[in-house]
């Protein structure tokens, strides 16, 4: 029933937005009225956080895709229960990446910290072909919520590019806007600028734990 509940929620909040989005595309259309519509309806604030598993690619070329689907077996029965103690949401599962916004952008630090701890202690004992090498990007702030389905913004594309496809294994990269609105940061942590933060968003940062 809860799941009944989920799909007609994410597909009533899908249609509302297809059907704003035709009015927009409209000649003479008031964009400015018809994006503030959309934003009343969806905008909503969230810490945004991608993963991504170092390497992967090149595993499964050596490995095979039986091996593909062990490690993303593995990486969840690790990862999905911290997510879930740590009060986020998983979005999306696609191949190797997790879509996961939490309310807290504090809960979000501490979820991926508490993510890479498991997985150094477990990688401790496997083989390198065994390894989980996880990679994370977190962004923060207002976004276009669709239901339970998916997350729009800029903050939700700067984490994509941190998480997916600028951290090394074991890195967490943030955004500016975790970096403002995270207080107070635990003791023993601190932020190193990266170089060049990814387009939406005005500074990137590594979190040196």
């Amino acid at each position: 029933m809860s799941l009944g509940k989920v799909n007609a929620n994410t597909s009533a909040s899908a249609d509302r937005l297809n059907k704003l989005m035709r009015e927009r595309l409209k000649p003479g259309a008031d964009k400015k009225l018809i994006d503030e519509r959309i934003w009343d309806l969806f905008g909503e604030e969230w810490a945004v956080m991608f993963t991504d598993l170092s390497g992967f690619s090149r595993g499964v070329e050596k490995f095979g895709i039986i091996h593909f689907l062990q490690t993303i077996y593995e990486s969840e029965r690790l990862l999905l229960p911290l997510i879930e103690n740590f009060d986020g949401i998983l979005l999306k599962v696609e191949g190797d990446s997790l879509l996961v916004i939490f309310r807290n952008v504090n809960k979000a630090v501490r979820c991926a910290l508490e993510m890479q701890g498991v997985l150094k202690k477990y990688n401790e004992t496997q083989s390198d072909e065994e390894k989980i090498l996880l990679c994370v990007g977190i962004g923060f702030g207002r976004v276009l919520k669709i239901g339970d389905s998916d997350v729009f913004g800029a903050e939700v594309n700067a984490a994509s590019k941190l998480g997916e496809d600028m951290a090394r294994a074991y890195e967490i990269l943030v955004t500016q806007a975790v970096v403002d609105k995270i207080s107070p940061l635990p003791v023993g942590l601190e932020f190193e600028k990266i170089a060049r933060p990814p387009a939406g968003a005005r500074q990137a940062y590594r979190l040196i734990y």
